[in-house]
C-alpha cells in the first residue's frame, strides 16, 4: 500500500451499545444472528510516516475502551462485512473534524476535498445468505448519500480488509454560463418552469417550480428590458428568489374579492399591528416579519428573538441530514437576528406515520424509487436534530411528535431556536442593521459544494419521482458552533461588520441579494467563492445550499480585522464582492458578467396571484355506540395510543441542561413525564424567565379549520399559562403546513384557519412575531402494489408560543406532589369529542377505521381571558401544588399524567368536572374542551384558592392520595381502577424499544 495512504480502523475492546442494539434489532426481525460488531474507519491520504499517522490514530481513540488498526484490518468473528461510506461530494462531518484534529497535531494545512473521509464498517455473524445481508444492509444505509461494499468473510481476508476506496468528486469543469432561449413554444416554456433547465446532454437540471405566468413575465423582462435571453444563472436565481418557500406566493396571492391584499398581510401581519396599536406603551415587540426571527423585549438590557422554521421534503429523503440541515439552519436564523442573537434554546415537533406501518411506498414504478419506511425516517430525523443540537452546544428543552398515516409520503419536521441579543450593540440598536454602499460582502463558515441545489424550488412541490437527491444537505454543527461564537462573543460586539444573514434556501442568490436591498445593489466575483471541490457550474456556485455559511456587510476599514479574528478561531472568511447603490445586481466570473438583473425586477417582479377559494363544511356521521362499560380497559389503551404515549425516548437524547438554563424541564417529576411547556433562565443573574411551547390539532382540520387553529391558539396559550407565563408578555409565532395548495377547497381551508388566527390572536393579545408556511406537502407516487396513489398531509397548522416571566420562582410543574392535595378542574367540560383521540380509537375498536365526528372543541375567548388572568394571579400567589393544561385526550390524560409524573394516586369523582350537563362518563373524560386544567392545590390555600376562583367555573373533584391506587368515579360509582405503575407501564412501553 501507498505509504501516503492509510486505513484507521477503532473498534471497543469489548461491549460496543450501538452494536448490541443493532443486534437486538435484527433478532426481533427475525435474522438468524449472534453477534454484530463495528468499526468506525478513517481514510488517510496524507503524505506523512507511519509515526505521524500513529500520532493522529491515538487522537481519535480512548485507549481505555477502544482498540486502534492502522492498515491492519480488524478481523473479529463474522460470516459478513458491510461498509458504509458517503458518496462524493457529500458532506462528511466526521471526516472534516478528524481532518481539523490532525491539522492541528501535525501542524499542517491538509487538503480540503482529498484527505481524509470516514466509513463504518458492520460485521454480522450468524447463519446468514446474501439476501438476509442484503435485507440488513438496506435499512443500514441511503442509496441517496451513501455508497455501500459488502464482503463474504473469505472476500474480506482473500482482499485484506475492505479496502481503500475514497469517494473523491469528479466533475467536469464547466465554468461557464449558458444561455436559456425563451423563445420557445408555450408548452416548452412550461416544462422549463416545471422541470427545469436542458443540460448539454439533454437532461432537465431540477424544477424551478415556475409556473406558466411567471415564465411569461421572465420573458417579457428580458425581452423589452434588457433585449437578450437570460443566462442559466439568472433563471436559477430568479426561481430561488420567486419560490414557493422564498416568497410565500400563495399567502401574498389575492384571495377571492375580500382578501386582495393576501392572507399574510390580511390576518397575520394586520392582527400584530392591531395588537400592538391596542397595547400602546406596554407593546414589547422589537422586531416582528422583517428579519429571519422575531424579537420581543426581554428585560431593559436584552432581547430575545424566536424563529420555527419546517425541514420537511429534504428530510423524507434523508432524515438524518434534512433534520440536521433544519436544526443548524434556524440556528443561522437566530445569528443572523438584527446584528446577530446568540442560540440559547432549540424546540421541535415531529409528525410521522405510524413508525410500525412496514408497507413500501415508491416515488416510480421502479424499485429503486422506494421511500423510507416510517421507522427509519423517524429514526433518522431525531437523530439529526439530535446531532446539530447536542453539537452545537444549545439545550433541547422543547417538543413533541403527533402521529397519522397521512404523513406517511412526507413528514413534517419543525425546528425553532430561541436567541438572546443586548439591546445595544456597539452603540447601536441591535435589531437595525443595513448593508452600506461601498461595504464588502463577505462569506463566512462551510464551503460551497453541489449539496441543496434546488432546495428552494425543491421545497414548493409534492414529493415525486423527479424530486432531485442534490437537494438535500447535510449541516456540519462543529463549522458552525466555531462560526457562531466567532461572531456572536467576537465580532459583534467589536462592531466590526453593518449586516448579516443567513445562508439558507438559495444559498447565496438569495442571501446576498436580500441584503443588497438594504444598499441598492451588489457586485460578486464568483471565482473567489471557496469550494468543497471544483468543476461547480457557476449556477450552481450560486445557488447552493451548502451549510454552516452567514453572509456580512463589512466596511473596507474593518476588513483585516474581521479576517484575522475568523482564522483565529479556524473560521474560513472570504470576501466576494461589493454592496452598492446601483440598483444592478451583477455577478461576474473571472471578469466575465454572467449574471445583471434590475433589483426591483428581481425582488419584486414576481406576478401576484389571483385565486379563488370554496369551502364545504363537512360531516362525519359514524356509528353510534353506547357507553362502554369497561371503561377502565378502554382508559389504560387510550394510554399506549401513539399520539399519548410517552416520548421521553425523544426528550432523553436532547440535552436540556448543556448552558445550565433549564428552570422547567422537558421530563416532570419522579416518573418524568412529558410536560406540555418549558420555561429556561437565559440571564443566569436575574430571576426572569423564558417559556416554550405550543399547540397544534391536525385531526380538528378534517371538521373544520376554523376551530382546529383556534384550538391550537388557545392550546399554545393555556400550556404557557399552566408554567407561570402571562398574556401579557407572550407572543406566538405561525408554521401553516398545507396540502394540495392549488385546489380551491383546500385554499378555502386555508383562509378560514388564516382567519382564526386574526380573531384569537387579536382577542388574546397575543401578537405573531414570526412565521413560515410550505404549501405543497403532498406525496405522488405508488404504493406496494404499484397502483397510483396521492397522499396528501391533513392541512397542519402549529402555533409556538414565547413569553417571558418575570420570576421564575413562581413556575409550577404537572406531577402532583403530596398526598391530601385537592385536585380541582378549572373550565367547563363540554360534550365535544369531534377529532379527538378517544372518537379515533372507539373507531378503531369497533369497525377497524378511525372516527372523525362532528362537534369539534371551540374556543370562548373571552370566557378563558378571564379564566387564564384568574390563573395568573393564583400562580403569582403559589396557591398551586401542581397544574397542567387539558390537552389531547382529555381530563382521563390529564389525571394520568399528573399521577403518573408524581407517582402519586388520586381519587377523584367526575361528575363535579363537567360543570355542564354531560351523562356520559366517556365523554366527559375524553372530550378535548379548550380553556382548561387540572390543578392540585394544598388544603391550607383552599379558601384563597376558591376566593380567586370565584367569578370562575371550576370544580372540586377530590384528592391526591399517598397510595399507589388511581381512582375515577362518577358519582361514587368507580369508571377506572387502577394503580399508578401499571399506568406507567402502558404509557411508556410503547416506544421504550426505541
Amino acid at each position: 500500500m501507498d505509504t501516503s495512504k492509510y486505513r484507521i480502523e477503532v473498534v471497543y475492546k469489548e461491549k460496543n451499545y450501538k452494536a448490541e442494539a443493532l443486534l437486538a434489532n435484527l433478532i426481533n426481525d427475525g435474522f438468524n444472528i449472534s453477534k454484530v460488531y463495528i468499526s468506525d474507519n478513517y481514510l488517510v491520504n496524507i503524505d506523512v510516516d507511519n509515526d505521524k499517522i500513529k500520532m493522529v490514530s491515538d487522537g481519535l481513540i480512548q485507549p481505555v475502551v477502544q482498540n486502534v488498526f492502522i492498515n491492519d484490518p480488524y478481523r473479529p468473528e463474522f460470516s459478513y462485512a458491510v461498509e458504509i461510506g458517503f458518496l462524493p461530494g457529500v458532506t462528511d462531518n466526521t471526516a472534516h473534524t478528524v481532518r481539523e484534529m490532525a491539522e492541528d497535531i501535525l501542524k499542517i494545512k491538509l487538503d480540503y476535498e482529498k484527505s481524509i473521509f470516514s466509513t463504518v464498517t458492520y460485521f454480522f455473524n450468524g447463519d446468514l445468505v446474501i439476501n438476509d445481508v442484503v435485507k440488513i444492509a438496506n435499512e443500514l444505509y441511503n442509496p441517496l448519500i451513501q455508497r455501500i461494499k459488502i464482503l463474504t468473510k473469505d472476500e474480506y481476508i482473500k482482499e485484506n480488509g475492505m479496502g481503500y476506496d475514497i469517494p473523491v468528486v469528479s466533475i467536469s469543469d464547466r465554468m461557464s454560463a449558458d444561455e436559456v432561449d425563451l423563445n420557445v413554444s408555450d408548452a416548452e416554456l412550461l416544462e422549463i418552469g416545471k422541470s427545469g433547465i436542458k443540460d448539454s446532454d439533454g437532461e432537465r437540471r431540477g424544477p424551478l417550480a415556475l409556473d406558466m405566468l411567471s415564465m411569461d413575465v421572465i420573458k417579457n423582462y428580458f425581452e423589452k428590458n434588457e433585449n437578450r435571453n437570460p443566462t442559466d444563472i439568472e433563471m436559477e436565481s430568479i426561481a430561488q428568489t420567486w419560490s414557493e418557500h422564498c416568497k410565500h406566493t400563495i399567502f401574498a396571492a389575492s384571495i377571492d374579492d375580500d382578501v386582495t391584499e393576501g392572507i399574510y398581510k390580511k390576518y397575520i401581519r394586520d392582527a400584530t399591528k392591531q395588537i400592538r396599536k391596542d397595547k400602546g406603551n406596554d407593546d414589547f415587540c422589537l422586531s416582528v416579519f422583517t428579519d429571519n426571527a422575531g424579537g420581543i423585549v426581554f428585560d431593559d438590557n436584552y432581547i430575545v428573538s424566536d424563529k420555527v422554521e419546517t425541514h420537511n421534503s429534504p428530510s423524507a429523503l434523508d432524515p438524518f441530514g434534512g433534520s440536521i440541515t433544519g436544526i443548524v439552519g434556524v440556528n443561522r436564523d437566530s445569528i443572523g437576528f438584527g446584528m446577530a442573537s446568540k442560540p440559547i434554546a432549540n424546540r421541535y415537533g415531529f409528525c410521522f406515520a405510524n413508525p410500525f406501518d412496514t408497507k413500501p411506498l415508491y416515488r416510480g414504478k421502479d424499485d429503486s424509487t422506494k421511500l423510507l419506511s416510517p421507522r427509519r425516517i423517524m429514526d433518522g430525523v431525531i437523530e439529526g436534530v439530535n446531532a446539530g443540537g447536542n453539537t452545537s452546544g444549545i439545550p433541547t428543552p422543547q417538543g413533541f411528535v403527533y402521529f397519522d398515516d397521512r404523513y406517511k409520503g412526507k413528514p413534517l419536521v419543525f425546528v425553532g431556536t430561541i436567541g438572546l441579543m443586548p439591546r445595544s450593540v456597539a452603540g447601536k440598536n441591535a435589531v437595525e442593521k443595513s448593508a452600506r454602499d461601498g461595504d464588502l460582502i463577505v462569506m463566512i463558515g462551510g464551503r460551497v459544494g453541489r449539496d441543496g441545489i434546488h432546495g428552494a424550488t425543491f421545497s414548493s412541490e409534492a414529493l415525486n419521482s423527479g424530486s432531485p437527491a442534490t437537494a438535500v444537505q447535510i449541516g456540519d454543527p462543529i463549522t458552525q458552533k466555531k462560526m457562531s461564537d466567532a461572531v456572536v462573543k467576537e465580532a459583534r460586539d467589536l462592531g466590526l461588520y453593518n449586516s448579516i444573514t443567513d445562508n439558507g434556501a438559495g444559498g447565496l442568490s438569495c442571501s446576498v441579494a436580500e441584503m443588497a436591498e438594504e444598499s441598492g445593489g451588489f457586485v460578486v466575483d464568483l471565482e473567489k467563492i471557496p469550494l468543497k471541490y471544483p468543476g461547480l457550474s457557476p449556477w450552481q456556485v450560486w445557488i447552493s445550499e451548502s451549510q454552516e455559511r452567514m453572509t456580512l456587510s463589512v466596511p473596507p476599514k474593518n476588513i483585516k480585522k474581521f479576517i484575522s479574528l475568523m482564522e483565529s478561531r479556524g473560521v474560513e472568511a472570504t470576501v466576494i464582492g461589493t454592496f452598492n447603490s446601483t440598483d444592478r445586481a451583477v455577478v461576474k466570473n473571472n471578469g466575465i458578467k454572467i449574471f445583471d438583473l434590475d433589483m426591483e425586477f428581481l425582488h419584486n417582479g414576481l406576478p401576484k396571484k389571483q385565486l379563488k377559494t370554496t369551502y364545504t363544511k363537512k360531516r362525519h356521521d359514524y356509528e353510534y355506540f353506547e357507553e362502554p362499560k369497561n371503561i377502565d380497559v378502554i382508559f389504560t389503551k387510550m394510554l399506549k395510543r401513539l399520539n399519548i404515549a410517552s416520548f421521553e425516548f425523544i426528550s432523553t437524547q436532547y440535552d436540556h441542561e448543556v448552558q445550565a438554563n433549564s428552570v422547567i424541564k422537558p421530563l416532570q417529576g419522579k416518573g418524568k413525564i412529558n410536560g406540555n411547556a418549558s420555561v429556561i433562565r437565559p440571564v443566569l443573574d436575574s430571576k426572569k424567565g423564558v417559556v416554550l411551547s405550543q399547540g397544534m390539532y391536525p385531526s380538528y382540520s378534517d371538521i373544520d379549520t376554523y376551530w382546529m387553529a383556534a384550538s391550537s391558539i388557545d392550546t399554545s396559550i393555556r400550556n404557557v399559562i399552566s408554567v407561570g407565563g402571562s398574556l401579557d408578555e407572550l407572543a406566538l409565532l405561525d408554521n401553516f403546513c398545507w396540502c394540495d395548495s392549488n385546489n380551491p377547497e383546500r385554499l378555502g381551508e386555508l383562509k378560514e384557519a388564516a382567519k382564526a388566527c386574526y380573531d384569537f390572536a387579536v382577542a388574546y393579545g397575543t401578537p405573531y412575531i414570526s412565521g413560515k408556511d410550505s404549501m405543497f406537502n403532498d406525496f405522488k407516487g405508488y404504493d406496494e402494489n404499484k397502483n397510483e396513489v396521492m397522499i396528501s398531509i391533513p392541512p397542519t397548522l402549529l402555533i409556538s408560543s414565547i413569553g417571558v416571566i418575570d420570576n421564575v420562582e413562581i413556575c409550577q410543574t404537572l406531577d402532583f406532589k403530596n398526598g391530601g392535595d385537592l385536585i380541582y378542574v378549572i373550565g367547563e367540560t363540554k360534550d365535544e369529542l369531534g377529532g379527538s383521540e378517544y372518537l379515533s380509537f372507539m373507531g378503531e375498536e369497533i369497525s377497524g377505521k378511525g372516527y372523525i365526528g362532528n362537534d369539534i372543541p371551540k374556543v370562548d375567548s373571552s370566557k378563558n381571558i378571564k379564566i387564564y388572568k384568574a390563573f395568573e394571579k393564583a400562580m403569582k400567589l403559589n396557591l398551586f401544588a401542581s397544574t397542567i393544561s387539558v390537552e389531547r385526550g382529555g381530563l382521563a390524560i390529564a389525571f394520568a399524567k399528573s399521577a403518573m409524573a408524581g407517582k402519586l394516586g388520586l381519587n377523584v369523582d367526575i361528575n363535579e368536572a363537567s360543570l355542564v350537563n354531560i351523562k356520559r362518563a366517556d365523554s366527559i373524560l375524553f372530550s378535548e374542551t379548550q380553556g382548561r386544567f387540572v390543578v392540585s392545590v394544598n388544603p391550607k390555600n383552599k379558601e384563597a384558592f376558591e376566593k380567586t376562583f370565584e367569578n370562575i367555573n371550576y370544580g372540586f373533584v377530590g384528592k391526591v392520595t399517598n397510595s399507589n391506587s388511581f381512582v375515577i368515579k362518577k358519582s361514587n360509582s368507580e369508571i377506572v381502577n387502577s394503580n399508578v405503575d401499571s399506568l406507567i407501564e402502558s404509557n411508556k412501553a410503547l416506544f421504550r424499544k426505541f
